[in-house]
């Protein structure tokens, strides 16, 4: 079986990120978006939240997972047995980082692939980060992620 993984923080998921994860799925028997904390960001929803609002965004592909994880990347993937890792590439300035992060995962095990999917071009300007900045001054943000993801925006920034 070919299992790729998608790791993010998806803090919270986008758009975007679902045009990733609908490409994967054509070319992945399985896909596991892997939920993680990065000890980098502050995240506005906690682990749980973000993974209720994946499953909510993914319900109706059926070869898709939400898990988490708090482990090395490449052991995680290494110990749900993956051949891939998924990521996805908005801009040239993605590149570098990406491709950074790809080759040292390959020095740590040369049983993954690093597979970069760029999104459908609407999305290339669109990340987490912006999503909660609109959002927490009120903006609307229906058209950058499914609607219970604006709902709980919405929710979130209620009392700003």
């Amino acid at each position: 079986m070919r299992l790729g993984i998608y790791p993010g923080t998806f803090d919270p998921i986008t758009n975007g990120h679902i045009d990733i994860i609908e490409r994967s799925i054509l070319l992945f028997d399985k896909v596991i978006v892997a939920v993680t904390t990065n000890p980098a960001k502050s995240p506005l929803f906690d682990i749980d939240e973000r993974i209720e609002m994946i499953e909510s965004s993914v319900k109706m592909m059926r070869n898709v997972e939400v898990d988490s994880f708090d482990d090395l990347l490449v052991n995680y993937a290494l110990k749900k047995q993956a051949t891939a890792i998924i990521r996805g590439l908005r801009a040239t300035s993605d590149f570098e980082f990406e491709f950074q992060m790809a080759l040292v995962n390959r020095k740590l095990s040369n049983k993954l692939v690093t597979v970069f999917l760029m999104p459908n071009e609407k999305y290339t300007y669109l990340n987490s980060t912006i999503v909660k900045e609109v959002a927490s001054f009120h903006g609307d943000v229906g058209r950058f992620v499914p609607s219970e993801i604006n709902k709980k925006l919405i929710e979130k920034f209620k009392h700003n």
